[in-house]
């Protein structure tokens, strides 16, 4: 996966999102009134449709906050879990290159041996 699959959300995009959300409330208007609604009537529903159409996503996003399955989160993880993985590969790499003496003496450095020697 590329940088650019996961950029967000541009400006444009943004600007379409709020062009599309008005365009819903103005055939939610003449779709009522087709339904035959009059007016006022046919206006505080889509009104009221569009309100719950905003809440609705709003809180898909809070809820996408609050458990951390956001973009950034979860493209943190999978660089994070990478990263701990080549890192891993590398140490291990550079301690096979040791000596078994040295293995050895690293490892009684860090205490990894010698506790189960000293029983």
């Amino acid at each position: 996966m590329t940088d650019t699959d996961n950029r967000g959300i541009s400006r444009g995009t943004a600007l379409l999102a709020g062009v599309a959300v008005f365009g819903i409330g103005g055939l939610g208007y003449w779709g009522f009134q087709a339904l035959g609604l009059e007016g006022f009537s046919a206006g505080i529903a889509a009104q009221a449709l569009l309100v719950t159409v905003v809440l609705v996503w709003t809180g898909s996003y809070l809820f996408r906050v609050v458990s951390g399955n956001m973009t950034y989160m979860e493209q943190r993880r999978r660089y994070r879990s990478a990263y701990d993985a080549a890192t891993e590969a590398e140490l291990q790499r550079r301690f096979d290159a040791l000596s078994p003496a040295e293995q050895e003496a690293l490892l009684q450095e860090i205490g990894q041996t010698g506790a189960a020697d000293d029983r």
